[in-house]
């Protein structure tokens, strides 16, 4: 342990299984096949990196993480923070092995026609519709609907300029069991009664936006891996709203990935909200983390995150 820091589609084949059941069926084969404990205590059978995580530590008082007006890039964070070094296995070798419904997860290969990632007419006519088509195929969700983003950069001057936000170098998961639906209720006010009482899920897509990555990449927690325990609910104050998210604390059975070198025709596909509660993965824990390997002269990072309310 390390020091505490004060401070936040469906299948038209003839006879085949709907997309919803083969995924349900899916998930519980692989459920069946392994433990959290067998998970935690196998040896990386990939290469791995070791580096140190930030946990919030449950003190029975609620953190808070509080974004300011616009134009104002600062935070205020209130809480008890720790690091423990953990073993960050490279996910690349086994990509092929991670579910959604399963690990909480997908690594993708993912072709994009967006020449401008800061042009926000761009994001809204071109990427917007690419990760609504991304998701749809993904999950088997009949109705997609994108409600955010957010544009990263770890240069500081960068971010003033552009009013981006900063990579978020703690363990996190961004909705909550209250603040999933409510967030339906917030951006589909008209609608929200009916589409939470059918199950929906909140759905992560993340890509850098120019050069691959070397500095600060994101690592994903095994969703088998994250004991109910270990979810801290935090307040997310907003200039115009109050969320919620979950920040977590350490636990010795979670099993951690990451995918080096990301680059621009990748992403990464994670759930941070699933209403189902019947074994499928429902929080997927991340962060970004200072990666030992990182070359000197790498160049800062630069991401992309969307949200996005997958209805079924």
């Amino acid at each position: 342990m390390g020091g505490r820091i004060e401070a936040s589609p469906r299948s038209s084949r003839p006879g085949a299984l709907p997309f919803e059941i083969t995924r349900l069926y899916n998930f519980r084969t692989a459920l069946e096949k392994v433990t959290m404990t067998q998970l935690a205590t196998h040896e990386p059978e990939t290469g791995f990196v070791e580096a140190d995580l930030v946990y919030t530590v449950d003190t029975g008082v609620k953190p808070v993480n509080e974004t300011m007006a616009d134009g104002d890039m600062s935070r205020r964070i209130i809480g008890t923070m720790e690091t423990h070094k953990q073993v960050i296995r490279d996910g690349r070798p086994l990509r092929d092995q991670f579910a959604l419904e399963v690990n909480g997860f997908e690594f993708i290969d993912h072709d994009t026609q967006v020449a401008d990632f800061f042009d926000a007419d761009e994001l809204k006519s071109v990427y917007y519709p690419e990760i609504e088509a991304l998701i749809k195929s993904h999950t088997g969700a009949t109705r997609v609907h994108i409600f955010d983003h957010t544009l990263r950069s770890g240069d500081e001057d960068f971010r003033n300029e552009k009013k981006v936000r900063e990579p978020v170098l703690s363990v996190h998961n961004d909705y909550t069991n209250w603040s999933g639906p409510q967030r339906v209720r917030d951006i589909l006010p008209d609608e929200a009664a009916e589409l939470i009482k059918r199950r929906f899920a909140i759905v992560q897509v993340w890509r850098p936006i120019r050069k691959p990555i070397q500095a600060n990449p994101l690592a994903i927690c095994d969703a088998r891996t994250l004991a109910p325990g270990n979810l801290i609910a935090s307040e997310r104050r907003f200039p115009d709203r109050v969320g919620e998210t979950y920040r977590i604390s350490y636990g010795e059975g979670q099993v951690w990935y990451y995918f080096p070198q990301m680059r621009r025709d990748e992403a990464l596909i994670f759930k941070v909200y699933e209403s189902e509660t019947d074994g499928r993965a429902r929080f997927t824990p991340h962060t970004s983390f200072e990666d030992p390997t990182t070359p000197a002269d790498a160049g800062p990072r630069e991401s992309i995150e969307v949200r996005a309310f997958a209805f079924f």
